[in-house]
């Protein structure tokens, strides 16, 4: 069977971890409440509702592409952009193409950067290997000004992060909406998740502080993971309604 990501890939094994995948989340969680498109989010009302299952769905979906087949692939990617289709005419205007662009951007960052944090380096190949699956989703997708290489990549997600974030009454909402859903705590800790992970020009509009003390813990929980202890930590700081899908993060998908 011909896949849609090759087994051997790197993208698979960022993709087959819920600690690399929870850190995608909270990189993309952060940016979200900043794009200036943030309000086509809230036009079905499920983000500012249901947060933690608005991750788990979108999820599904990146998973289901990156671990099928080929046909498989394809079909989870038309059926996104047919969701997509429908609240446009729902909302009776077009997403702006920038705005697509700035999600399958952000997919690409924050794989390579939970990944970098949590587990190694990548090189510049395996970086452009990232890259190169998802910008064939967003092809399939009919994403339009789609950059064609790695380094045209690294360019445009920097313009992108200049032109197109800003704080705004969203951002307030969205972070209470955080809040409320995961709790004092755990809320907490995700912001200590976001100031680790995302880059300069979110720390800067959220106003995050240089130093995060989930630094040091997280030299913790790697040592707990090798002595296989991370369960307990999960249980620690996970919601509870939650810990099902989130244990299934840790398994590829039949």
């Amino acid at each position: 069977m011909e896949f849609f990501v090759n087994k051997g890939s790197v993208v698979r094994q960022i993709w087959g971890k819920a600690d690399t995948i929870l850190f995608i989340f909270a990189g993309a969680a952060a940016e979200f409440a900043l794009n200036k498109a943030v309000d086509w989010l809230y036009f079905t009302g499920r983000l500012p509702a249901d947060p933690l299952g608005r991750l788990f769905s979108t999820v599904g979906y990146a998973r289901r592409i990156v671990f099928s087949g080929l046909d498989d692939a394809h079909r989870a990617i038309d059926q996104m952009a047919k969701i997509h289709a429908g609240v446009e005419a729902g909302r009776g205007m077009a997403i702006p193409d920038w705005a697509y662009r700035d999600v399958l951007f952000m997919l690409i960052d924050y794989s390579i950067r939970s990944f970098e944090l949590l587990e190694r380096k990548l090189t510049e190949a395996e970086k452009a290997e990232v890259f190169t699956v998802f910008i064939r989703v967003g092809t399939r997708m009919g994403i339009k000004g789609l950059p064609a290489t790695w380094p045209a990549w690294v360019q445009q997600r920097q313009q992108h992060l200049q032109e197109n974030l800003a704080e705004s009454g969203y951002t307030t909402d969205l972070y209470r909406q955080y809040r409320k859903h995961l709790g004092l705590v755990r809320y907490h800790l995700l912001l200590q998740a976001q100031a680790l992970v995302v880059p300069a020009r979110v720390k800067q509009l959220l106003g995050f502080g240089r130093f995060s003390y989930l630094g040091p813990v997280l030299r913790v929980y790697k040592l707990s993971r090798r002595l296989r202890l991370e369960w307990l930590l999960k249980a620690i700081i996970l919601p509870p309604a939650y810990k099902a899908e989130i244990s299934a993060l840790d398994r590829v998908p039949s």
